[in-house]
């Protein structure tokens, strides 16, 4: 998405340590129109694919996740890093590596949202080492609902994240890929 790539050329920042810095536009401070667009994008890369369920992990992924479920009509189900007193009853839980802040979270979801019979789109902001979306596929089949893809608003193709969730045998649509980050340069797969 031509689009997308401008915007993180102009409003992204290359941090040490291979982060790019989209706060601004995506979870910190979310740009909705923009959002919008990449909503319609979704839509329309995954057109016909049966979808009754959005699924992301909290907290970045819910606020695009939130504005993609409107083009599915259908409800976002996100998996929290923290058991509440508000989730009540059995979770499907798993162990998830994060690579942006360096722990790892047992991310988990209510039995209650989600189940067989459902066919899931995962959404994400990032794809990088695949640790967050395997988690996700994980928690999905357990659940044993059916997993149609996974969207990615910006996926780093120069880490091993796509050709895990490859090996999935998962449908990957990411709409801005980088190819490299090399000397805070932002090079793009187009």
């Amino acid at each position: 998405m031509k689009a997308l790539q401008d915007k993180i050329l102009k409003e992204g920042i290359v941090k040490d340590g291979g982060v790019l810095k989209v706060d601004g536009f995506v979870n910190h401070r979310i740009d909705v129109a923009f959002m919008n667009e990449v909503g319609k994008e979704f839509k329309r890369l995954f057109d016909g694919v049966e979808i009754n369920k959005i699924v992301t992990i909290e907290a970045s992924g819910i606020g695009i996740a939130c504005i993609v479920a409107q083009y599915f009509n259908a409800p976002v189900v996100f998996a929290k890093k923290n058991k509440s007193i508000n989730i009540s009853g059995d979770v499907y839980s798993v162990d998830v590596a994060s690579f942006t802040h360096k722990t790892v979270n047992t991310i988990i979801m209510s039995k209650e949202y989600i189940g067989p019979g459902d066919k899931v789109l995962i959404i994400d902001d990032f794809l990088a080492k695949g640790n967050a979306l395997k988690g996700l596929i994980t928690l999905v089949r357990d659940a044993g609902a059916e997993v149609m893809g996974c969207g990615i608003l910006v996926e780093k193709s120069f880490q091993e994240g796509r050709a895990l969730i490859d090996s999935m045998g998962i449908r990957v649509e990411s709409l801005a890929r980088i190819k490299s980050m090399d000397n805070n340069e932002l090079v793009f797969i187009d």
